[in-house]
C-alpha cells in the first residue's frame, strides 16, 4: 500500500467512523429518552411517560450533550498532538536534555524525520509509565508529536526504540494520526452520558430519604448503564478501525528500517514483561486505539483494539511461540553519552545519498522511506556542526537560524542592514555567522536543519512566529525577485508553521472546481518546467512530458497556458491544488517530476523544488540524489 493508497483508506475509514457515530448516537438517545421518560414517572414528576413534552426535552437535551461532549473534547485537542501527550502526562523532551537515553529518543526521532521529509515532531516521555508503549498523536505533519513511556525508554535497545518510532511515523505518514485523534473526541460524547449517570447515583445518596429519590436513582442507573452500552459501542468502533493498521504499522516499520528484528524484539519484549504494555497512571480508554500496544489488561479479542500479540509476532517471525517470551526484568539501559552512528552507519553524510526512484515511481516515494534513507539521515544528522545543531534545537537560535537558511549568501548586505534594524546589531550578528556557517557546510544540510528546529519554532506564541514569516517574506523579497532556493525555504516553513498553529483547521481534501484546478495544475508544470531549463524548445520539452501523466484530464493542453508564471503564481496555484483528492496530488507529483527528470538529470535546486511542492501538498518526500 502506497502512500496515497493509505491516505484514501483514512478516508473511508473516516466516513465510516461518523456513520456509526450516528447510529450510536440515535441508540443512547433513544435510551436516555426511555430512562428518563420512566424515572421521572416513578418520581411523580411525570403523569405519563409517554409525555410528549418530556420525551421531546428529554432527546433534545441528550442530544445536545452528546453532541456538545463531542465538540468540546474536538475543540480541546485542537491545539494538536502536544496536548494529548500533555493529558497524558508527558514530559516533553528539551533540546538541553541531559539524559543520554532521551537524546539518544530525539536522535532516533531527528532521524525518522529526515528520512521522511518532513518536520520533526514534538516529542515526550510519559514518566510515570514503566509499562512498554508508545503513540503518535496530531491532525497533521506539522502539528504531530510522538510519545514513548519511561519503560520504552529504559527497557529497548536501540534497534528496538527505532522500531517502535518508525511503527508510530507509518501512522503520522498514512493519515492515521488524524483519524485517531478524531476518533478521541467521538468517543467522548458517546461516553459521556454514563460519567453524568455516575454522577447523579452518587448524589442520590445524599438525598435517599426524599419521595423522589426512587426515581432519581433509576435515572442515574439507567444513564450508567447507557453509559456502558456507549463504551461498548466505543470498544467496537476502536477495534473495528485499528486493528488491520496495527499490522500495516508494523509493516512499514521493517520497510522503512529493514530490520525485523528491531520491531520483533520489542514486541517480544512487552509479551515478556510482567507490566506489558499496560497504562496505569491515566485511564487509557480513550487513547488505547493509538498506542503502540494495546494498553488496558483484560479486554476481550472482541473489544481489543490491536491484534493479539503473538499475531503480530508472528507476521514478522514465523516460527515464533509463546513460551519463547523473554524474561525482561526492570533495569535500566547504559548508554554512552553520546549516540554515535554505529559501523554499519559510518561514513560521510555525502556518501550512498539514496538514489531518485524512476520517472514511474515517484508516487511510490512519497512517505515511504527506505533503509537508506534512515541511514542516510543518521550520518548526515550526527555530522551537524555542534553550534548549528545546539542553534537548531533552542527556542532563540532556532529562530536566528531560519531566518540565515532564507538569506542569500551572495546579496545578504541589505537582508543583514534590514535584520539589524529590526532585531539589533548583535542577534544579527549572530545570523551572519550562521549563514556563514551554512554557506560552508553546504545547501544539502539545510532542509534537514529546518526540519529539526520545527519543534523549537513551535514552541513560540503565535504572534511571534507570524512575525517570523513576514520578516523572512520581506527579506527575500527585499531585491524585487523571489529565488528559487528562497522560495523553497519559505514555503516549507510557512506550511509547517502555519498547520502547527491551527492544525485542526488544515483539511485538504476534493473541494475545488474542475477547471480552477485543472488550471492550476497546468500552471505548476510550465512553472518548473522554464524554471528547470535554459531554451524555449527545453522548456516545450519538458512542459510536454510533465502533462503527459495527466492524460486526458489535460483537455489537450499540450502548450503553455499563458500569462505570467512566477514563483508568487507557483505559490498561488499550489494553495489551489492543496485541496484536490489524493488521487489528483499523485498524478500532479508525477507530472512535476517527469518535468524536472525529462532530460535525465536532477540538480539540487530542481530537488528541494519537488521536494517544497511536496510539502506544500502533504506529500512528504525522502531525500533524494542530485547530479
Amino acid at each position: 500500500m502506497n502512500f496515497f493508497d493509505a491516505q484514501d483508506r483514512a478516508r473511508r475509514s473516516t466516513r465510516w467512523l461518523v456513520f456509526v457515530y450516528l447510529i450510536a448516537t440515535l441508540l443512547v438517545v433513544a435510551g436516555v429518552t426511555l430512562v428518563v421518560a420512566i424515572g421521572l414517572n416513578a418520581a411523580g414528576l411525570n403523569e405519563h411517560p409517554a409525555n410528549p413534552a418530556i420525551i421531546t426535552t428529554a432527546a433534545a437535551a441528550s442530544l445536545l450533550l452528546i453532541l456538545g461532549a463531542t465538540l468540546f473534547k474536538t475543540a480541546r485537542l485542537s491545539s494538536g498532538g502536544g496536548r494529548v501527550a500533555q493529558d497524558m502526562g508527558g514530559t516533553r523532551v528539551t533540546a538541553d536534555a541531559s539524559d543520554p537515553l532521551r537524546r539518544r529518543l530525539r536522535n532516533v526521532v531527528e532521524e525518522m524525520a529526515i528520512a521522511s521529509g518532513m518536520p520533526v515532531p514534538e516529542i515526550y516521555v510519559l514518566e510515570q509509565e514503566s509499562a512498554i508503549n508508545a503513540f503518535a498523536a496530531g491532525f497533521t505533519q506539522g502539528d504531530a508529536a510522538v510519545a514513548v513511556t519511561r519503560g520504552t525508554l529504559e527497557l529497548l535497545e536501540r534497534d528496538e526504540l527505532q522500531g517502535v518510532v518508525a511503527h508510530e511515523f507509518s501512522h503520522i505518514l498514512n493519515g492515521d494520526m488524524r483519524l485517531n485523534i478524531r476518533l478521541m473526541g467521538v468517543l467522548f460524547g458517546i461516553m459521556v452520558i454514563g460519567l453524568i449517570g455516575r454522577t447523579i447515583l452518587r448524589s442520590s445518596r445524599h438525598s435517599s430519604r426524599s419521595r423522589n429519590s426512587g426515581g432519581v436513582v433509576f435515572i442515574g442507573l439507567g444513564l450508567l448503564i447507557l453509559g456502558w452500552v456507549g463504551v461498548f459501542f466505543a470498544r467496537l468502533i476502536k477495534a473495528g478501525v485499528s486493528r488491520q493498521r496495527e499490522f500495516l504499522a508494523d509493516a512499514s516499520a521493517v520497510q522503512f528500517t529493514r530490520q525485523t528484528d528491531g520491531i520483533a524484539n520489542a514486541l517480544k519484549k512487552i509479551g515478556g514483561f510482567s507490566k506489558h504494555s499496560y497504562i496505569k497512571s491515566v485511564d487509557p480508554e480513550e487513547i488505547s486505539h493509538m498506542l503502540f500496544a494495546g494498553g488496558i489488561a483484560g479486554l476481550a479479542n472482541l473489544f481489543a483494539t490491536h491484534p493479539p500479540l503473538v499475531e503480530r509476532i508472528r507476521a514478522l517471525d514465523p516460527g515464533f511461540e509463546e513460551a519463547d517470551y523473554p524474561r525482561v526484568e526492570r533495569y535500566r539501559l547504559q548508554q554512552a553519552a553520546e549516540d554515535q552512528p554505529t559501523a554499519a552507519f559510518a561514513g560521510n553524510a555525502h556518501d550512498a545519498v539514496p538514489a531518485m526512484p524512476a520517472t514511474g515511481d515517484i508516487a511510490a516515494a512519497v512517505g515511504r522511506p527506505q533503509p537508506q534513507h534512515v541511514g542516510y539521515a543518521r550520518r548526515l544528522r550526527a555530522s551537524i556542526p555542534a553550534a548549528l545543531y545546539d542553534a537548531a534545537h533552542a527556542v532563540d537560535g532556532s529562530f536566528l537560524l531560519a531566518i540565515a537558511l532564507a538569506l542569500d549568501p551572495q546579496q545578504c548586505a541589505r537582508q543583514l542592514k534590514l535584520l539589524q534594524e529590526q532585531m539589533g546589531a548583535e542577534r544579527a550578528a549572530r545570523v551572519a555567522d550562521y549563514l556563514q556557517q551554512l554557506h560552508e557546510l553546504g545547501p544539502r544540510y539545510h532542509l534537514p536543519l529546518l526540519e529539526i528546529a520545527f519543534p523549537a519554532l513551535k514552541a513560540r506564541p503565535e504572534s511571534q512566529i507570524d512575525y517570523l514569516l513576514d520578516l523572512v517574506r520581506r527579506l527575500i523579497e527585499i531585491d524585487g525577485k523571489l529565488s528559487l532556493r528562497e522560495f523553497c525555504v519559505y514555503r516549507i516553513l510557512q506550511g509547517h508553521l502555519q498547520q502547527a498553529a491551527h492544525p485542526a483547521a488544515d483539511r485538504p481534501g476534493n473541494r475545488v472546481a474542475r477547471n480552477k484546478a485543472r488550471r492550476a495544475a497546468l500552471d505548476v508544470v510550465q512553472i518548473v518546467a522554464e524554471y528547470g531549463n535554459q531554451s524555449p524548445e527545453d522548456r516545450q520539452h519538458a512542459y510536454q512530458a510533465g502533462i503527459s501523466a495527466f492524460g486526458a484530464w489535460a483537455d489537450g493542453r499540450m502548450t503553455p497556458t499563458g500569462g505570467e508564471q512566477t514563483l508568487e503564481r507557483l505559490g498561488h496555484s499550489l494553495d489551489i491544488l492543496r485541496r484536490i483528492n489524493t488521487a489528483g496530488r499523485k498524478s500532479l507529483l508525477q507530472a512535476v517530476s517527469n518535468t524536472i527528470t525529462h532530460d535525465g538529470k536532477l540538480t539540487l535546486a530542481e530537488a528541494e523544488l519537488l521536494r517544497a511542492i511536496c510539502a506544500s501538498l502533504d506529500c512528504p518526500l525522502p531525500p533524494l540524489a542530485v547530479t
